[in-house]
Order: C-alpha cells, then structure tokens, then sequence
C-alpha cells in the first residue's frame, strides 16, 4: 500500500544495504540485500529450493528447533512462557481455537489494561487454523495444527495517558527486524537469499505494516507491527477498505513457523515428512503406497512446485494441477493419480495431531463451536482413512500422537474416538437415503446439486461430498465440489456471524453500567435484593444482568459462586457466573424478566468452601516459601468446593518430611485465628513498599488494586476469603506431584472437605484392613508381603504359560493344514491374549505359519505368526480377519493382532483364513 510505504523505510534496511523492489509475476514490493534479484522469493514467483538442500548449518527436529529458538531470545532478553492452550474460548468470547501466539495476549494486554507476562517475551505456541484444512497435504507446506514460535514486545507512545498497563518502548521496526537477520545469520543462512515482502496486516479492528519474510521460497516468518484502530475518520485506508489511526499502545506481534523451519533444514521433500516421519512410514506401509525410483524422482520434482497449489491463491485445483504437470513434462492425470494417496495420507497424518491438540485439552465433539470443528476434523480423517484403505484403528493412531504431546488423558480420548467412530457409521447409514432424495430431485431437474446443499448434508448427516457424488452419480444427478469445501463449512462455524453477534452484544455491555460487587463490601454476605438491567439470551439459557450482586464471577483461579433469584413469581436457578467488561453476568434457564425487582441467595455451603479453600491458598504458599525457601513461586492455582491445587516453582521433588512440614506450618497459622484484612493501596505504592511479590496470582488491572494480608503474607487477590485464619479450622495435604521440571504440586482440602478427605482415606486404610484380615497398623508390611508373594506367583504363571503354549503348539502342529506346501495352524485357542501370543510363537517355532483365535470378554482377538521367508504378511491377514468382525488390526509381516465386537463371526473368519492366506500366498 502505498500510504504505508514510509513505515517501510527502516533505518535498519538502509544501514543494511537492503534494496527495495517490486516484483513482476506478485506486483508486491520487498526488501532484498541482492541487488541483482528480480523476484520476491514467494512461490509462484519462486519455486522451493532448499529441497535435497536443507537451508540451515544443521537439521533440526521440532523439539530441537524450538528450544534453538526459545533459547536465542532468551540470551537476548526475552523471558521465555508457557503456552496457552488451543481452545482459545476458555479466556476469550471472540474466537474458538488459536490461531496464533498473539491470541494468548488479546484483548487485555494488547489494549494495555493488563500488563503482559513479561515484556519482551518468547513462546511456542500450539495453533489450530480450520481455514488451511483444504490446503493440507496439497502445498506441501500448509499443517492444521502447527506451533506458533514467537518474540512479542509491548509499547506505548510517549504522549499517551497513564492508563495503560506497561509504558515506553521495549522495542519497534528495526530491532524486530535485526532479531529476525540475527536468527536467520544463527541457523546458517544465506542473509542475500532473505526477502522482507511489505503485506500490510489487518484483523480484529487493528492493522498495521508488516514483513513476510521468505527464504528459499518458503515463507518463514511474517513481522507484525500493531499500531492502528479502526476510525472512520482515520489516515490510512487498509486493505479491508476500512480507515485507521495510530493507537497509543503498540505491538511487537511475531511468527515463525516451527514446523517449516524444521522442514528447511531438513530439506524433505514436504514439511509432512519433516513433522511426522515416523506416521507417514507406518500410514505408507499400511495402505500399501509404493513407488518405483522413477515415481520418487517425480515426486521429488513436484513437491518443488507444490506451492503453486494454494487454493486461497487459485481459481481451480485441477488447472493448477496441470499446469504442475505441464513444467513436469507429464501427463496430469498421471502425476493426480501419484500424488493424490500421499495427499491423504500427509493429510491423515496432520489431522491426528490436530484430533490430539483438541482432545488433549478436553474439547468434546460436539454440534457447536470448538466441540463441531473437532468433529468436523474426526470424520473428514475417517473418511479419508477410508477411502485409502488403512487397517489400524483410528483411536490408537490419536493416542500415539497425544501421547507424544505429553498428555495425561490418553484414555479418554480413546474413548471419545471410539464413541464418534460409532456414531459417524450410524450417521452415514441415515444419511444415505436424504441424499438419494435429494439426486432424485435435482436429476428431475437437470441441475447440480448446489455447494449449499453439500454444507447442510456434511453438517446435518456427516456426509462427506465425495460420498454424495458417489451415490448422486448412481442417481443421474452431477455435484460440483468446491475445492475449499472444509473452509466453507468451518467458516459457517467461524466467522462473521459470530463476530458480528459478539459486537452487538459488546455494545450492550458498554452502555450498561458497571455491577456494583457487593461481595467485596460484605464477603459473608449470603442475600442480597437487585433491580434486572438486562438479558442477553444464549444457546444454553440466559445471561442476566443485575445492578448489584452477591454472587462472585469466576476468576482468578476460584470458581463462580451458585445460587438462586427469586421474583415475585418463580425461584430461578444460577448454575455460573462471569465478569465481562465490568458488568456481571448471571448464567440461568429461565428469564426473570427485564427491569423486574429480584432477591437473591448464594448456596452458602458452596461459598463457604471456596472462601475456605482460597484463603487455605494463600497460607500454603506462603507456608511453603517458609519450609522451601524464597524462591518459591506461585505457577499455577484451582480452588474447588472438595480441594484445591497449588502449583509453585522449586528445583526438587516436595519429599514426604516436606509436605508434613508445610502442612504443620500451615495449620499453625490458623490455630492463630490470623485476621485476613482486604485493602485497595494505590498500585505503584503497593509495589514500592512490597516489590512484585504481590502478583504471586496473577497481574490484574486498574491502578488502585486489592490486596490481602494474612500476618506476614500479602497478595493481590480479587477473590473472597474468611474473615480470620480460624475460620478454615484445618487443612490437610492430600498429594503432592511434579507438574513439570521445575514445578510442583501440592493438592489439599480445607475446613469440613479436609475432614471428609482424612476420613475417605481412613476408610480405604479400614476396608484394606479388614481384607487382609489385620490391623490398620499391620496393613503396609501386610500389603508388602502380599506384593512380593504375588509378584514371584506371576513369574511362576508366565513360565506354566510359555510351557503350555509349547505343549499346545505340539498338539496342533499335528493338525495343520497344508497351503501350497506350507503348514498352517488354523485354530480356536481358550485363552487369553498373552496365550494366544506365546502359542502362536510357539507354532512359528515349529516352522508354520499359526492363525489363532480366541473370544475374550465378548469380543473377537486374532493372532497371526509367520515364519521368515513365507511370503505372507501377518499384518495383512490380521486386517482381513479383524474386518469381518467389525474391527481392525494390524503390524509387521512376521507377527501381528487385531480384533473385533462381533465375537458372533470369529469361526466364520477363521474359515475364511486359509482362502485368505492363500490368495496371499499366490500374490
């Protein structure tokens, strides 16, 4: 834009010897230190040519490039974070998955009414972007789920007001862009092969100038600089055809792809095999994708035009297609036949680790927001995984993700992929008949059946569009299939409808006044009498919004107080409460009635707790910074109704003798019946006379801030607590656990949920008791006891097994049967899976290939065993069989398993079994 070309001029660039340009085949103009170069380095101006020749001094995994990363801005004065998660919904209304690390920082601290959580600062941060979906597998370069690295500093001019959070300049333009060269110089780059390409930014009613920066042709970073509002009357108009005005804060909004970083130094031929080596082998292998030498030098060639492929850049995939092929000197449907199962199975591949990012951080499946783009996802890689033909279950192909993601919920997640896999079977078979209707309808007609339609089918059936072209073609009806069909349907889920919803009801909010918190003039305050100012109505109920409340809105680690508003007519259930902008708002099912008079009452049990347990907070901190030491840290708080969670920073393991210690201290300041004294000090006074340890919780905003004192302890705090010490009456530990390196656990209960911990554990120690028919007392040394008879009796049961596995095999080697000259043990086997594998290796011993079978709590098991040099893959036959019983398997050629529910029909696939070997022996 050439309004913006004078931000563009950085004193940077001229030092530098850089040169602008504009390039001939995009029309953008860049920065380039070559001043011989033509083009701007971004495909179709340029192809990739770091593949086969990585771009950097080494080859980086993507743990290794991160920490590369993480650490450089680190050695030059950035603190490092933790990520956020990807469900952005959990702290902001506006969106539902990040879409970058900037995401982690908005409205807030962008806005300056928080300050950040260091400045300037670092982070890798996992991202989901639904809009890349139809560009994944096709590019070469674009992933669902990809980690943001990034370096953010936050400003604000010198003539702004002081009412935001952080003031001055960290750093802008030119020391942005000597980070992004000093990095690029570190890896081993050529520094005359970057390009900066002026791309002015624009989103969210904030815009700036901004550097995409290219490398090899692939672009590696984008340097964002936020310094615009939307203004009618504004000096720049963007790109949006919106004007803007400078702001007073300013943004330092970074992003380096991980991912392709890894890929450029890597050199394979796309990042999928970069990111997910190991999947792509094992998915490869399974749908049986082989390539000759000649098909893997062709392939080699179009992953170097693959950026040519972008559907957010075309009009036409299959043109764009043919015009790859055209460079290539090869026929397009050729080359659409080669490259279109290793589209699937890249596309396969990302889609799980995206499936793990949304599972992992608990996002269910659902009709809805986060909850239907994860669906969305599962079923577009069920129908994938179908129609290329992979065997192993998709549950275990998510879990093997997750569980390289580090998280805890594996099982859960199983479960939920196997619940979705039924139900997406159940949706097709209802779904078949609307679209048979609907072709017969549109084939009367002699018209397409529009793209409007194939949304509604895949959002109300779980139709996939190729599905619908398969049975509308036996119909006589034709479908169209836009190339950016996913795109379309997660915008339906996405975009400006809900945008404009959140505006509207944004603009409600501001001319409400704020909610006068009566909680704070009166934390033991349990009714209270309101006059209702408004109602916004959601999918799940109503919001309502009162002139005065008792009830606490979520925050800070402590959740919503419950309770009921009661008018002259109906008693109405609260089930949450938040805070937005100020005003509270009062979650219900009912509707009281705008402008109505209304009293109102908290579940005092359930405010009683969480005073408790937030006041117990603070004192386990500060008891373990007395037994630890200073350097404690608070990393982390969730305070609950039953027990709460206190996370702190400490370079060892919490041992037993420690934990009792904090425990001890603890309960000795409340046998003080300390008062627990709220204050509202001026800001910058408090952090005087206290320093920043106030912010053991969290930064909050405004300048006078709320504060609590217990004896020597004092936090910002905007929770409510006991009014002394005593008033908890105990707490009690009841596990302490490392978190991650660095960081610790301490999970205890307060008051009457402290009673009901000790005496829980107090009736497991009894039951246990009474079944090893001892004492309590007695129970450790008894359990002990037990444990070491139990382990040696197990090592005795695997050796009985082995030996009548080797019994059995004797037994029914005699029983084979003979497949073009080869032994076949083909057989039922009563037993178990660690049976069934030691028999069947015990068969193998015996030179024939073993087929075994077994049902086990109601489902179908299969084992398959194969010499060396047979000729038949084990993993083959297993996916045959487990097919005909409702299920999957799989594994390498010598020795597989897999199974099934429909127990019913395993001797109908063990009959099968020896057709089966047959037919693969004959191949």
């Amino acid at each position: 834009m050439s309004e913006l070309e004078s931000e563009y001029r950085l004193e940077y660039f001229e030092t530098e010897g850089f040169h602008r340009k504009q390039c001939p085949v995009t029309d953008v103009y860049f920065w380039t230190r070559d001043p011989d170069r033509e083009t701007c380095g971004e495909p179709p101006a340029d192809d990739y040519s770091f593949i086969d020749n990585p771009g950097f001094d080494d080859q980086y995994s993507l743990s290794g490039m991160r920490e590369e990363f993480l650490s450089f801005f680190e050695s030059r004065d950035h603190d490092r974070i933790e990520p956020y998660p990807v469900a952005a919904n959990r702290w902001r209304d506006d969106v539902l998955l990040t879409q970058a690390s900037i995401y982690d920082f908005q409205p807030l601290v962008t806005s300056g009414q928080t300050p950040p959580p260091a400045n300037p600062l670092c982070i890798s941060q996992p991202c989901i972007r639904m809009q890349d979906i139809d560009n994944v597998g096709k590019t070469g370069r674009h992933t669902m789920a990809f980690e943001m690295m990034a370096h953010h500093a936050f400003n604000t001019r010198e003539d702004a007001s002081d009412e935001y959070a952080y003031t001055g300049e960290v750093y802008w333009k030119d020391e942005t862009v000597r980070l992004c060269d000093a990095f690029f110089e570190h890896m081993g780059a050529d520094l005359t092969e970057i390009t900066y390409i002026e791309d002015p930014w624009v989103g969210g009613g904030n815009a700036g100038p901004a550097f995409e920066v290219l490398y090899r042709g692939a672009e590696l970073a984008t340097l964002v600089f936020m310094s615009m509002e939307q203004d009618e009357s504004g000096e720049y108009e963007m790109k949006d055809g919106n004007r803007y005005s400078p702001m007073d804060t300013y943004v330092v909004d970074t992003g380096y792809g991980l991912e392709r970083w890894a890929w450029v130094s890597q050199g394979t031929p796309t990042v999928y095999e970069a990111v997910y080596p190991d999947t792509i082998e094992f998915l490869k292998n399974d749908a049986d994708v082989t390539h000759t030498t000649d098909e893997k030098e062709l392939i080699q060639q179009a992953a170097m035009l693959s950026g040519y492929l972008d559907i957010d850049e075309i009009d036409n995939l299959a043109s764009a297609r043919a015009d790859v092929a055209d460079e290539l000197d090869v026929d397009p449907s050729v080359l659409t036949d080669l490259l279109e199962p290793l589209e699937s199975i890249y596309a396969i591949a990302d889609h799980y680790r995206t499936l793990a990012y949304m599972f992992g951080d608990e996002i269910v499946p659902s009709n809805v927001g986060t909850g239907y783009l994860t669906r969305m996802v599962l079923r577009r890689t069920q129908r994938l995984i179908d129609d290329i033909g992979i065997d192993a279950p998709l549950d275990e192909l998510v879990d093997m993700q997750a569980e390289r993601l580090g998280y805890e919920n594996r099982d859960t997640i199983r479960d939920i992929v196997r619940t979705e896999d039924r139900k997406y079977r159940e949706t097709l078979s209802r779904g078949r008949r609307r679209v048979e209707t609907l072709a017969d309808e549109y084939a009367d007609r002699n018209e397409s059946i529009p793209v409007d339609e194939l949304i509604e089918l895949y959002d109300s059936h779980g139709i996939q569009p190729d599905m619908v072209t398969e049975i509308a073609s036996d119909r006589g009806a034709t479908v169209e299939i836009p190339d950016d069909f996913y795109s379309l349907v997660a915008d339906r889920h996405t975009d400006d409808d809900t945008t404009e919803t959140i505006e509207k009801r944004r603009d409600r909010l501001a001319d409400l006044p704020e909610t006068d918190r009566l909680y704070y003039d009166d934390q033991t305050g349990t009714e209270f009498e309101a006059v209702v100012l408004d109602i916004f109505e959601q999918d799940t109920g109503y919001d309502i919004v009162l002139d005065q409340t008792m009830f606490y809105p979520e925050g800070g680690g402590q959740p919503a107080d419950h309770g009921t508003l009661t008018t002259e007519e109906e008693t109405i259930e609260i089930t949450d409460v938040k805070a937005q902008d100020g005003v509270i708002l009062h979650q219900a099912t009912e509707n009281p009635g705008k402008g109505d008079f209304i009293r109102g009452q908290l579940d005092v049990e359930r405010r009683r707790r969480l005073m408790q347990h937030h006041t117990a907070t603070h004192i386990i901190g500060h008891a373990a910074r007395k037994v630890l030491g200073d350097h404690v840290r608070q990393a982390g708080a969730q305070k609950g109704t039953d027990s709460a969670r206190f996370d702190l920073t400490h370079y060892e393991r919490i041992n037993r003798i420690e934990a009792k210690t904090i425990e001890s201290v603890a309960n000795d300041i409340i046998r003080q019946n300390i008062s627990v004294r709220q204050d509202w000090p001026d800001r910058h006074e408090a952090e005087n006379e206290h320093g920043f340890d106030l912010y053991q919780g969290g930064i909050p905003p405004g300048q006078n801030i709320r504060t609590i004192t217990i004896g020597d302890d004092i936090q910002a705090c905007g929770g409510t607590h006991v009014t002394r010490t005593g008033d908890i009456g105990t707490i009690k530990i009841l596990t302490t656990e490392p978190v991650q390196d660095g960081v610790e656990r301490i999970v205890f209960a307060a008051g009457d949920a402290a009673i009901d911990a000790v005496q829980t554990t107090e009736d497991a120690l009894y039951d246990a008791a009474d079944v090893l028919d001892v004492t309590p007392e007695h129970v450790p040394e008894t359990a002990d006891r037990f444990f070491t008879e139990w382990k040696e009796r197990g090592k005795t049961i695997d050796k009985l097994k082995s030996e009548l596995a080797e019994a059995r095999a004797q037994g029914v080697t005699a029983d084979a049967v003979s497949i073009d000259g080869i032994d076949a043990v083909i057989k039922t086997v009563n037993g178990d899976a660690d049976e069934l594998r030691k028999t069947a290796n015990a068969i193998v011993d015996e030179d024939a290939v073993a087929v075994l079978g077994s049902d086990v709590d109601g489902s179908a098991q299969f084992v398959v065993g194969v010499p060396e040099d047979i000729g038949i893959n084990a993993g083959d036959v297993v996916g045959q069989l487990a097919r005909k019983v409702g299920g999957g398997g799989g594994g390498p050629p010598d020795f597989a398993q897999g199974g099934g529910p429909d127990a019913a029909s395993l001797e109908v696939a063990l009959d099968d079994a020896t057709s089966v070997l047959r037919s693969m022996h004959e191949t």
